[in-house]
């Protein structure tokens, strides 16, 4: 286990026998984490909606995240655009989220911003109080710092092998179990 604490700009990497079909080897970074709870948004769990399908306005066919399994009728975004984007929340190293969605809308629109520096999610992962700390108990997650290289990574089908190798150690070791070891 790392010796990192759980904190916004953080990430929560699923063990490997996680056993949630919501957090299946799932990426998940920490927005905010307080004594009331914590929010995230799963990194690397596609959907079949673009943004153009929830904005006709939009001109470009960007893809949506699934953020986590709550509340689905909910958009959240997150970027490496800076303070380009008014009222954006800094995660540190280089990611931040949220911000004026409508500005954000009119940059994409006239070209103004790399669409591979924003990434957006309908629906979240929270807990509430206490709850995330008694999953790391249980040793459900590894969480561990990050910066904007990672969490805007393209390769999704191996985004958490990719993760977990990168911690080194045992960590490396577990990025090749299996799914599910009944099948090796």
């Amino acid at each position: 286990m790392t010796n990192v604490k759980p904190s916004a700009g953080n990430i929560l990497i699923a063990e490997p026998f996680l056993g949630d079909p919501n957090f299946e080897r799932s990426v998940i970074l920490i927005c905010e984490h307080n004594d009331l709870g914590s929010f995230g948004l799963v990194l690397n769990q596609t959907s079949n909606i673009k943004l153009a399908d929830m904005f006709e306005e939009v001109v470009l066919d960007i893809p949506v995240y699934v953020g986590g399994p709550v509340e689905h009728n909910t958009l959240h975004f997150i970027h490496s655009l800076g303070e380009v984007v008014p009222n954006s929340t800094n995660l540190g190293n280089g990611v931040f989220w949220g911000g004026d969605f409508d500005e954000l809308k009119s940059m994409i629109n006239m070209g103004k911003v790399d669409i591979s520096q924003v990434r957006f999610f309908i629906g979240y992962s929270g807990w509430g109080e206490g709850q995330l700390e008694g999953e790391l108990n249980k040793n459900s997650w590894i969480v561990a710092e990050t910066d904007a290289d990672v969490v805007f990574e393209n390769d999704i089908a191996q985004f958490w092998r990719m993760v977990m190798r990168g911690l080194g150690g045992e960590y490396k070791v577990m990025s090749n179990y299996p799914t599910d070891p009944r099948l090796n």
